[in-house]
């Protein structure tokens, strides 16, 4: 049985973590970590997961407790928590900010996108970063075309997503009466996950360097991410599409559909959806995530098992509504 802590175990990311892990054969929860609510039951922050778990908050790290630590923290934290506590080398780390996704000689995390790095995690791995959100359903929109050197043209996307991508903590753009109804644009051409979009899709076509021209959409619906990519391509469509269907047939979350999806397709769920298009010499991509799911938690756990040998879908057969 593996041995699970949580540090930062109050947001949302965190919630669906403790949701996943306490429904997988293979991992006991040891301890969840949160400084401002340590002795409170989980699930009085957690509610939807009364009747299923009588974890309490701690603000006990008790390592010789855990084979593994997951990171819920706020951007920036995880790295003053690292630096601040020595977790035994025998633990495995999986880290959801964005503080070590940027691999370089200062850390030893590998980039956790298992469609693209899976066999560095599971070949000797013990520190992993799994991806942002946004990032996750634009790389996994592109990263055929990488691996064929097909990324020759700019890039243009547009992506929505749910109002948990902002995070628990109420903001001026997140509490319900502005959200709802509302759609705006944010970070437009800046966002902080083109870092690693351009990191991951280099390590596949090094001579990548086209504009990524990405607007960021705030969307009035809880969760999900539907990203929208396009770019001028003169291969055919049938040809393109093989491409991908080569590269994601022994993956076992990412598929090709030959409808356009909906968001409720993916929603609760750990896969992405994709959907090829050619329209006048355009190619024209949509991917769908879950972002707390395939975008956050659901891919940690993915991660997680790749560092224990176990099976990829272990804890992850989770089925959308049908509604």
């Amino acid at each position: 049985m593996i041995r699970a802590g949580i540090i930062g175990g109050a947001g949302y990311t965190a919630g669906e973590l403790i949701r996943l892990l306490i429904n997988h054969p293979d991992v006991e929860i040891s301890w969840v970590h949160s400084t401002s609510n340590a002795g409170n039951l989980v699930t009085e922050v957690h509610q939807g997961l009364i009747g299923e778990t009588q974890l309490r908050f701690t603000e006990r790290t008790a390592w010789e407790e855990i084979d593994v630590l997951f990171c819920c923290t706020p951007h920036g934290a995880t790295r003053k928590f690292m630096e601040s506590n020595e977790v035994p080398e025998n633990i495995k780390i999986v880290d959801l900010s964005t503080d070590y996704r940027i691999e370089d000689d200062t850390h030893d995390f590998v980039y956790g996108l298992p469609e693209l790095n899976r066999k560095r995690i599971v070949r000797g791995a013990t520190r992993v970063a799994n991806p942002g959100c946004f990032a996750t359903a634009i790389q996994l929109a592109l990263l055929p075309l990488a691996k064929n050197l097909l990324l020759n043209n700019t890039i243009h996307v547009t992506a929505i997503t749910g109002s948990t991508g902002a995070g628990v903590k109420p903001s001026a753009t997140s509490h319900f009466s502005w959200r709802n109804d509302n759609v705006s644009i944010y970070k437009p051409f800046k966002h902080q996950h083109l870092a690693e979009i351009r990191q991951s899709l280099k390590t596949l076509q090094t001579s990548f360097e086209a504009d990524i021209d990405f607007i960021p959409v705030r969307g009035c619906f809880s969760r999900g991410i539907m990203a929208i990519v396009y770019m001028d391509c003169p291969i055919e469509l049938d040809e393109i599409k093989k491409l991908y269907e080569e590269y994601y047939d022994d993956h076992n979350f990412t598929f090709v559909t030959e409808k356009a999806p909906d968001l409720k397709d993916v929603v609760n769920t750990n896969k992405c959806i994709l959907h090829l298009e050619k329209i006048d010499g355009k190619l024209l991509i949509t991917s769908v995530i879950d972002n707390l799911v395939k975008g956050a938690s659901g891919q940690a756990v993915h991660n997680m098992n790749l560092l224990f040998g176990l099976h990829e879908r272990i804890g992850l057969n989770l089925k959308p509504s049908a509604f």
